[in-house]
């Protein structure tokens, strides 16, 4: 495992896709860390520790890829992930609460991360109130980006934007968002998932808040939104109802004077993997300015790949908790690069934003990281 673990560790650091072969670098350590634990037990002769080696490398690589070729069944020609049954199941499983009440409770973050050590440390400190008080108390941000290839009827459009909502984690987070929202015009508004705190059981709670909060934004035209990993696909017909396109690896057109550019969402790239950016990308034109939606960073490269001007993107909450000393998240949750976990990064030809988002997960405080809702102006440059 140590060995594995390393591998992955260089792989990640050298930018390597996830799950591709390398010869030799990928059985190195896998197999040297357990020939070295045998030979300080069992044997003394380094030559036969080198041989064994030899030997596992080529029968390891040539096995593995025998076992992609031939065991694994072909994935479909569009990896269409929304409909794979044990995706979908798994979703299900996850968003009802009869089903598995061991593993809700005895689970990493709910009995260790959530319950037991940070609520109890901080209520021993004092500090619990006051994360409390630094949670409700949500910012609203303006930025500006600029593009050069911007349609000229898009210049100064503004697109509202809010994610990790969790509405019911923290009472009083929905009232502080209304007040927000309720005085900015926009002309779209998009709410990047995470909409509900639980994992699992009913979101009438949840729903009924956020059509509350639907009805104060005022955006010419419309609101959009993607699923997070704490949003179940049984509560799209809800959020439709609520007022809400919902992009589950899909695009929307919006025009302007003869002139379109495309907003493309995807379904959750982080718990799920359900994100298909093939399906999502299929009807925007090549060269048309688009802005790409997810819940996480996680999906980047195939977003530039796919020629994404603009990636808007949370689920990190920007680290919720962050040190004074330290500018940056402490833990982001994500297998993406900590230079993009947080604010507007750049990533080849494409420009992005993590947002610390509006609510919180796990335990409901926040320091030195406060919630955000952001209006983007888009400015032809």
């Amino acid at each position: 495992m140590l060995g594995d673990l390393l591998t992955s560790f260089f792989k990640r650091r050298f930018e390597l896709a996830s799950g591709s072969a390398v010869p030799l670098f990928d059985q190195l350590f896998e197999g040297l860390f357990p020939l070295l634990f045998v030979k300080y037990y069992f044997l003394s002769d380094w030559d036969l520790v080198i041989v064994l080696l030899i030997l596992f490398v080529p029968i390891t690589h040539f096995g593995a890829l025998f076992f992609k070729k031939k065991i694994l069944p072909v994935p479909h020609e569009k990896n269409l992930r929304l409909v794979k049954s044990r995706t979908r199941f798994r979703a299900w499983r996850s968003c009802h609460i009869a089903l598995p009440p061991l593993q809700r409770y005895l689970n990493f973050e709910n009995i260790i991360y959530h319950k037991w050590i940070i609520t109890c440390f901080l209520k021993l400190i004092k500090k619990y109130d006051i994360g409390v008080r630094n949670a409700l108390d949500v910012r609203f941000r303006q930025i500006e980006l600029r593009f050069s290839d911007l349609p000229v009827p898009f210049d100064s459009y503004r697109i509202l934007f809010m994610c990790d909502l969790h509405l019911d984690g923290l009472p009083g987070i929905t009232e502080r968002i209304i007040n927000i929202v309720s005085g900015i015009e926009c002309d779209s508004c998009i709410i990047g998932g995470d909409i509900r705190y639980e994992m699992f059981g009913s979101s009438f709670l949840t729903t009924r808040r956020l059509r509350q909060i639907v009805k104060n934004i005022k955006a010419k035209d419309g609101v959009f939104g993607v699923l997070g990993n704490h949003d179940c696909i049984e509560i799209i017909p809800d959020l439709e109802d609520a007022g809400i396109w919902m992009l589950v690896n899909d695009a929307y057109p919006l025009k302007r004077n003869g002139e379109t550019i495309w907003l493309v969402g995807v379904d959750d790239p982080h718990y799920y993997r359900a994100h298909d950016l093939n399906s999502a990308f299929k009807e925007v034109p090549k060269d048309a300015f688009n802005i790409f939606v997810a819940h996480s960073p996680e999906a980047y490269r195939e977003a530039a790949q796919h020629m994404a001007r603009l990636y808007l993107c949370g689920h990190t909450h920007g680290g919720q908790v962050r040190l004074p000393f330290y500018d940056g998240p402490i833990i982001t949750h994500s297998r993406a690069p900590r230079k993009i976990a947080s604010g507007l990064w750049e990533y080849k030809d494409m420009s992005g934003y993590t947002s610390s988002g509006v609510g919180t997960s796990g335990v409901p405080v926040r320091f030195n990281c406060p919630g955000e809702v952001v209006l983007f102006t888009l400015k032809k440059k």
